[in-house]
């Protein structure tokens, strides 16, 4: 199934030209942008985009990233540029170079390593084309984060149709088992922990931060 792409811009006066804006989403771009927060949006008329860019859609999921590598890129290239990210469809993202090169070997020509990724969560997909605002993808720009900014915001249901990039539930899950919330462990089993706890007995474990920092 494809899922469309994400188109990046240097900021919103360029977005402008590709999207029509309400003052919902300059409010949001000028919070967040550039930053991790992907704005869905109409397309413009005569918009240079081509539709398979976006899956045939009348909408583009627009976003200024917060990167100087990837401005660098974006000013180089003189336009939006249409990128997934960059791993294996249904591979979780990567926030390391070494993770795009293990996940797509030889299948690229270039791996522009902008060191690791500040935050270990993909951005938000806000769907701004209807009149409720709408998160089609949870990432690192929170509903109350949003909320504080425009009003009520929605999240897509699990039935809602794939109109964005990590729509699919399958996007995110673990090749092995998984338990969550446990209360004690069973033998053999590893651990994925967030901040202190109890437990004893893994076999291996990650903490994904002990003072429990979400970014």
């Amino acid at each position: 199934r494809f899922n469309p792409l994400i188109i990046h811009v240097p900021g919103p006066a360029p977005a402008a030209e590709l999207v029509e804006f309400d003052d919902r989403a300059m409010r949001l771009a000028a919070r967040f942008w550039p930053g991790a927060l992907t704005i869905v949006l109409p397309r413009r008329a005569g918009c240079p985009v081509a539709p398979l860019a976006s899956a045939g859609l009348g909408t583009l999921a627009v976003r200024a990233p917060d990167h100087a590598v990837a401005q660098t890129l974006l000013a180089t290239a003189g336009g939006p540029v249409a990128a997934p990210s960059a791993n294996r469809s249904g591979a979780l993202s990567p926030t390391t170079a070494a993770h795009v090169a293990h996940s797509l070997g030889e299948v690229v020509a270039m791996i522009l390593d902008g060191g690791r990724c500040s935050l270990g969560l993909e951005s938000t997909v806000l769907d701004l084309s209807g009149e409720r605002a709408r998160i089609l993808r949870p990432g690192a720009v929170t509903a109350e984060d949003i909320a504080q900014t425009i009003g009520p915001v929605e999240t897509a249901t699990g039935d809602a149709a794939v109109t964005a990039p990590g729509m699919l539930a399958h996007h995110y899950a673990t090749r092995l088992p998984l338990r969550c919330d446990v209360a004690e462990l069973k033998p053999g089993e590893a651990l994925l922990a967030f901040g202190q706890h109890g437990l004893i007995g893994a076999t291996a474990e990650r903490n994904l931060s002990p003072t429990r920092d979400l970014r």
